[in-house]
């Protein structure tokens, strides 16, 4: 069975007709979109780097925050969405500033639980700038417990992930917590 076949198989499953006017093209759609939501198999971290590392004499934090990621639970394929905010102190070493966001796509286009997501994220940026800490806090929405399970609408869940300096000293990881907790660090 082929992609297609696959997705027009599902679309019956359903209840549907997939030749209906309105699902004609949606086996077709739904490949596409779901090659898109898990591109993240597909991407060598070091490749999306790009060599985009940079010695310098820089030792005070860097905060990227509020990068909004969709992603899909692994338990359910339904999405879940929201921010993430990364920080980490430079040891000699500072990386492009947009190979931050690039780095969360990586991590969230792939059949996910947040809590490993975020760790992933704050593993990565540790093991390529080698720095003083990362921290890392993602604040989502999960499709699975708004729309069916418990149902619960306004609930959001934050999950953090400590490295180093983040994890050893609580004055940076406060200063960290401190700069995202701003306006605008609230998820939808």
């Amino acid at each position: 069975m082929n992609d297609l076949e696959f997705y027009r198989d599902f679309i019956k499953r359903l209840g549907e007709d997939p030749d209906r006017q309105g699902l004609k093209k949606t086996p077709q759609r739904m490949k596409t979109a779901y090659e898109f939501l898990t591109s993240g198999y597909n991407i060598d971290i070091d490749t999306e780097l790009n060599n985009a590392v940079f010695d310098e004499d820089y030792d005070e934090m860097v905060v990227v925050k509020s990068i909004g990621f969709f992603s899909l639970c692994e338990h359910h394929l339904l999405p879940f969405f929201g921010q993430v905010h990364v920080a980490y102190l430079p040891k000699g070493r500072v990386i492009g500033l947009s190979k931050i966001p690039r780095i969360v796509d990586v991590f969230s286009r792939r059949l996910q639980l947040q809590e490993r997501m975020t760790a992933q994220i704050a593993k990565c940026i540790h093991e390529h700038l080698d720095p003083q800490g990362v921290g890392v806090v993602c604040e989502a929405r999960h499709l699975c417990m708004c729309m069916r399970g418990v149902q619960k609408v306004g609930s959001f869940t934050t999950t953090s992930a400590m490295e180093g300096r983040f994890k050893s000293d609580a004055r940076t990881r406060q200063e960290f917590l401190n700069l995202i907790a701003l306006p605008g660090s609230k998820v939808l």
